[in-house]
């Protein structure tokens, strides 16, 4: 089988976290998302442990499900046909240089066997600090059974390639995976020749429930069953699926670029400058600025393994950027209620629902959705610290698409 699998979030113990975010809310609103399979984070925070031990039941090795009379009750007006998702114990752990570290946990028993050997102030924030270097955390990790790899290796801080220039500067071993992050995709990672062995995972890294936050980045895996050593099993064999995504260019260190009047610049354009723009402001420097420093080739090179990496964007967000809300207000949160009740879930409205439906549905967000899919969709790219922007058609319906 395939799963829909978003396995980093944080609990509501992190900082910077929705109160919403506890077990029973985030498996609720991952139906609405089309998820099957969700990451519990902060496993090693002592209050977070307790409350999903008190929350869930082992359905299977490694594999936990929340009673039904521990979920809140199902709105009827967004019935959903999916079962409720399932959790897998996972956490990020941050070193003693700030790289960040994330780990897919076998049982919470080895939750709480870790706890016992790292060493830091555990329960400050739901992603310790410890006094250990990243080396030292992958062997307790793999002391214990469990999966580790570098969470989104290229964000511009607490990233392993903000600390190091080789994976391997790091660790000793191979990880088991690499989190790409929101701020780069397939095609940039792949330039990176020593990353060629390693699956990829795209998670959303959620601090708040919604749909916007949740399941916005997830995996598609396949799996003979859903129990931990098959999902194992599946990370070592290279079965993932798909990776869907951020398209980069959103994100707001994409590339580089002015932080005073965000102003664009090639990279080499950039090194001649110093740094400096025209404007007197400070060239900030972008994810591809270091994707370049670290490429070992100029154009992607996937290896045989590698799944398609597709770009989408929450439906929360689409529907606020064509209304012109710029957030997510009462009246974007009901365009979204209509579709998720008319198609099942939001996963199923942005990859799959037939554009005939999706425009009888809504004529003004169906164009979105299907550049997404067919990767037409233009953007103002990012950088500076200004998010990228969708830049929409004037005529922006399907009527000639369909021949209406």
């Amino acid at each position: 089988m395939i799963i829909r699998a978003d396995l980093h979030i944080h609990g509501r113990y992190s900082m910077a976290t929705s109160k919403n975010m506890v077990p029973a809310v985030i498996v609720s609103q991952a139906r609405l998302k089309g998820l099957n399979l969700v990451g519990t984070g902060d496993a090693f925070h002592k209050g977070w442990l307790e409350l999903i031990e008190d929350s869930t039941e082992e359905l299977a090795e490694g594999i936990y499900t929340i009673p039904a009379d521990k979920l809140p009750e199902h709105n009827p007006d967004l019935a959903s046909e999916n079962p409720d998702p399932l959790l897998i114990l996972t956490a990020e752990v941050e070193d003693m240089k700030r790289v960040h570290h994330f780990l897919i946990l076998p049982s919470i028993e080895t939750a709480h066997e870790i706890r016992k050997k790292l060493k830091g102030n555990l329960d400050s924030d739901g992603r310790p600090r410890v006094r250990m270097s990243g080396d030292q955390i992958q062997k307790l990790a793999k002391e214990h059974g469990c999966l580790m790899g570098p969470s989104h290796a290229f964000t511009p801080w607490t990233s392993i390639y903000k600390a190091y220039d080789s994976i391997y500067d790091c660790y000793k071993d191979q990880p088991d995976f690499l989190e790409i992050g929101l701020s780069a995709d397939t095609d940039m990672a792949d330039r990176i020749e020593e990353l060629h062995d390693l699956p990829f995972l795209t998670n959303s890294d959620a601090h708040s429930p919604w749909p916007h936050r949740l399941g916005r980045e997830f995996n598609e895996i396949k799996i003979k069953k859903m129990d931990y050593p098959a999902f194992e099993k599946s990370l070592h064999n290279l079965k993932m699926k798909a990776n869907y995504g951020f398209d980069p260019r959103m994100g707001k260190y994409h590339l580089t670029a002015c932080s005073k009047c965000y102003q664009l610049f090639p990279v080499k354009k950039a090194l001649e400058m110093n740094m400096k723009c025209p404007c007197g402001g400070t060239i900030k420097k972008g994810v591809d600025y270091r994707v370049e420093e670290l490429a070992t080739w100029d154009e992607p090179h996937h290896p045989n393994h590698r799944p398609p990496y597709i770009h989408i964007l929450p439906l929360a967000e689409i529907i606020s950027l064509v209304y012109g809300k710029g957030v997510i207000t009462v009246f974007v949160q009901k365009i979204w209620r209509e579709m998720v009740q008319r198609f099942g879930d939001e996963i199923y409205v942005l990859i799959y629902a037939p554009l005939k439906e999706l425009n009888d549905a809504d004529p003004k967000i169906t164009p979105v959705i299907k550049s997404f899919r067919d990767g037409t969709l233009k953007m103002r790219p990012g950088g500076g610290g200004r998010y990228g922007e969708i830049l929409f058609e004037q005529e922006n319906t399907l009527d000639s698409y369909f021949k209406i």
